[in-house]
């Protein structure tokens, strides 16, 4: 009897999960699917029934929000800013996080509360902080002859997303390095390989699923972040990077009721992550479990 009682129980418990499950799931997948009719939809449509689908496929509110409304551009410099934020985080986060977790030396322990320190510092609450520091190093730039670059440069605003980045990269990088066999590295030493040879050939290639993980969960932050830079790119004329370009041309469309620009503009926001997660969702799977398990 008791056996049937608790499967009766697991059994509810599990239709219970599958409906929290499949509501969560019609939540996200609804309004993605609407977004996406709506971009294909004419101006004249959108004064009708909004959840009736497009009379035809209107591709040129793509065209003119890649034209026109220069999500094009904004987009290119996207592109650019997160992959070379991307390169620098890893270049830097890699080799820090495999030396802080199997190595030990004379201020190891000082350096990782260093970096778990960071992982409760909001970013979006030292902005002010890092745009005044510009400021000041624009106006030192000056004085010693010298253009200042610190501001309105997409490149100093990949560094800015590569540093605000590295303590929760490190730290998820160095939960996986540790449950990695000693063995393998061993192995290499006697065989005369280098530290560098041993941690590029051997360690990196073991902790790909990690890598992985911490490649797109970045990739989401840097090419959907928003408060910093609109905050280091405040040059009405100079480039901007895509959210804060979707944010103006929301603004001007909604002013000029081109709806369907502005939805279109939506869509290449969110199309480049969709399509990563669909790649690597295997990948970012192992990633977050495989972390968890001792070697």
């Amino acid at each position: 009897m008791k056996e049937q009682k608790n499967g009766k129980s697991f059994s509810l418990y599990k239709v219970f999960v599958y409906a929290i499950l499949i509501l969560l799931a019609v939540s996200i997948i609804v309004p993605v699917c609407w977004v996406f009719m709506a971009s294909l939809k004419q101006n004249s449509e959108f004064y009708g029934n909004p959840w009736s689908l497009p009379a035809s496929f209107y591709l040129q509110n793509f065209v003119d929000a890649w034209t026109k409304a220069r999500m094009g551009e904004y987009m290119l410099n996207s592109v650019i800013t997160t992959a070379l934020a991307l390169g620098l985080l890893l270049v830097i986060a890699l080799p820090a996080a495999y030396v802080l977790s199997r190595f030990q030396f004379h201020g190891r322990k000082i350096i990782n509360v260093a970096f778990m320190a960071g992982l409760f510092i909001n970013v979006n609450y030292i902005v002010v902080p890092i745009f005044l520091m510009f400021v000041d190093g624009n106006l030192f730039l000056k004085k010693i002859g010298l253009p200042p670059f610190l501001l309105n440069n997409i490149f100093v605003l990949a560094v800015v997303y590569a540093a605000t980045a590295l303590p929760f990269t490190i730290y998820l990088l160095s939960g996986y390095f540790v449950t990695l066999p000693k063995d393998f590295e061993e192995a290499a030493y006697m065989d005369g390989a280098s530290y560098s040879r041993t941690m590029i050939q051997i360690i990196f290639p073991m902790a790909k699923p990690s890598i992985i993980t911490v490649i797109l969960f970045n990739f989401l932050s840097f090419w959907n972040e928003y408060i910093i830079a609109m905050t280091l790119l405040a040059d009405p004329k100079g480039g901007k990077t895509l959210p804060v370009g979707l944010m103006n041309l929301m603004k001007a469309q909604n002013a000029a009721a081109q709806y369907g620009q502005m939805y279109a503009g939506l869509v290449m926001v969110m199309l480049p992550t969709l399509i990563l997660y669909i790649c690597v969702q295997k990948k970012l799977t192992q990633g977050m479990t495989l972390g968890g398990l001792k070697g």
